[in-house]
């Protein structure tokens, strides 16, 4: 069975259609990518996925739960929608790290939010019964991660002391802190100096390995090509192709995917 299904979303802004009806789905453990110009809807779309923005039509479903169907009026709470986030985890662009705690407090916050959270309604967090003891196991779950990354000897450093790809990294790893089913990535190289990005896309592959399903938005063709095992061509809203890497990237149908492509072959 699917680990997600996205139905014919659609997004307007206002009278602005940025979403024209998008619709795949991912097997746990599959890698997608999704490439295409600016303004193609891509940033958009995880937004969608993960709360951020409000589809304005279609079908979200995870595993076998619809998290937002547009046919169920009623209003989704605020409580409700951090529910159906911690299905995602959402790699930004520019990091969005907090410059008052060091990296270690910085991939352990959103857990200690969690477990306060789950206590608060007398529940229990992954087996722990007080915060003391989910405080412990959250610090060594995030002593892993860091591991996991290549940063467990930047615990105690600022975000002001790391470099452009030491920041993502942190990213990655306080977004697997919360054990997402799906983790998105937003451009994660982007922001990166081009000697920097090597090692951030080295961790995605690293994660891949690992069975994680992931969502990278990417102008990185190479890497697509590489780790993908689906690709989706974007433009003007819509899915223009999808498929295999071989066949999207290295023999495209369309001509809009063609002429996007171009731009990276000379």
């Amino acid at each position: 069975m699917a680990v997600l299904q996205i139905k014919d979303i659609h997004k307007d802004f206002g009278k602005t259609k940025v979403l024209k009806g998008i619709s795949f789905s991912l097997e746990k453990g599959e890698v997608l990518a999704i490439i295409g110009s600016s303004g193609s809807g891509k940033t958009t779309l995880l937004r969608c996925l993960n709360f951020l923005e409000t589809p304005s039509s279609g079908e979200i479903i995870v595993g076998d739960e619809s998290l937002f169907n547009s046919e169920n009026k009623s209003r989704i709470s605020d409580e409700e929608i951090r529910k159906k986030r911690l299905h995602f985890g959402l790699v930004f662009q520019s990091f969005n790290l907090f410059p008052q705690y060091n990296v270690l407090k910085n991939v352990m916050i959103a857990q200690e939010l969690l477990a306060k959270e789950a206590f608060k309604k007398g529940k229990e967090y992954n087996g722990c019964k007080t915060m003391e003891q989910a405080n412990e196991y959250i610090k060594n779950k995030s002593l892993d991660l860091l591991k996991n990354v290549g940063l467990f000897e930047k615990t105690k450093a600022y975000p002001c002391e790391l470099s452009g790809g030491q920041k993502q990294r942190v990213a990655i790893a306080r977004a697997l802190g919360l054990s997402p089913d799906i983790l998105c990535f937003d451009e994660p190289t982007s922001a990166l100096d081009p000697e920097l990005t090597g090692e951030v896309l080295k961790v995605i592959k690293g994660l891949k390995s690992s069975d994680s399903t992931m969502i990278v938005v990417t102008h990185e063709i190479e890497f697509a090509a590489e780790v993908a095992d689906k690709v989706i061509f974007m433009s003007d809203g819509v899915i223009a192709e999808e498929g295999p890497p071989s066949q999207v990237i290295e023999n495209p149908k369309n001509e809009r995917t063609k002429a996007f492509l171009s731009r990276f072959h000379g």
